[in-house]
């Protein structure tokens, strides 16, 4: 059984609503006719306007939407109500909340054995790092900074490329000083798919976007920019 990964470097219904591309090709990923997809929304703190919005698009999609808030979890036992999902959509905000949480909660082992018996993990920015060893984020001291992660997947992400200006500069800097690993970044509107821990393909919602290969080599900081498929 393949297992399948979707870090998204922005974009989706959270930052585009009329463009919901990268929402169903993440969809697509499950052979079913209505998967059943979770919104995880604790790096927001479980913001009531992240999930609305997340009902809101995909409640007109061909699926049966649902959320895991931590801060009301389910009433049903955690990990039978983990296991019946299809599609795990991590939304975005602080990325070392999300973790110490999940942590707390066993939930980042809950969604390991998902992933183990087939269901489909995705994100967007905080919820796209969080798969990898080590990711960018602002989510410790303001700054962005090198974060160790969950370590399903090999190397480092940074999300946002060209949306937000330090990002591009901060992320080479980190690889460039080892603080880093090697690793991929992604413009907003644009998504890596791993299967089975390997990258597959980028794929993008947007015109112009693009992804990139960022490795630390004898000369300095090689930049490798990819054209995704456009959805």
């Amino acid at each position: 059984m393949d297992k399948h990964i979707l870090a998204m470097g922005g974009g989706g219904f959270s930052m585009e609503p009329d463009n919901l591309k990268l929402d169903k090709y993440l969809l697509s990923l499950v052979k079913k006719d209505k998967p059943k997809v979770c919104f995880v929304s604790t790096a927001s703190g479980d913001s009531k306007e992240y999930i609305e919005r997340f009902y809101n698009s995909f409640s007109n999609l061909l699926c049966e939407p649902s959320n895991l808030a931590l801060y009301r979890p389910p009433e049903e036992d955690l990990r039978e109500f983990v296991m019946d999902k299809d599609i795990f959509y991590v939304g975005g905000g602080n990325t070392r909340n999300l973790l110490v949480l999940w942590k707390e909660w066993g939930l980042d082992l809950l969604l390991k054995e998902a992933l183990e018996k087939g269901a489909v993990l995705a994100g967007i920015s905080a919820g796209s790092i969080c798969w990898f060893d080590q990711g960018l984020t602002d989510s410790v001291t303001g700054k962005l900074l090198p974060l160790s992660c969950l370590g399903i997947l090999k190397g480092s992400n940074c999300p946002h490329y060209h949306g937000e200006e330090k990002r591009r500069p901060s992320y080479q800097k980190s690889i460039l000083n080892g603080s880093m690993k090697d690793g991929i970044a992604c413009d907003d509107g644009v998504a890596a798919h791993f299967i089975n821990g390997e990258l597959s393909k980028f794929v993008s919602s947007r015109k112009g976007a693009n992804a990139y290969k960022v490795e630390l080599t004898e000369i300095g900081i090689l930049e490798t920019r990819i054209k995704p498929e456009l959805l």
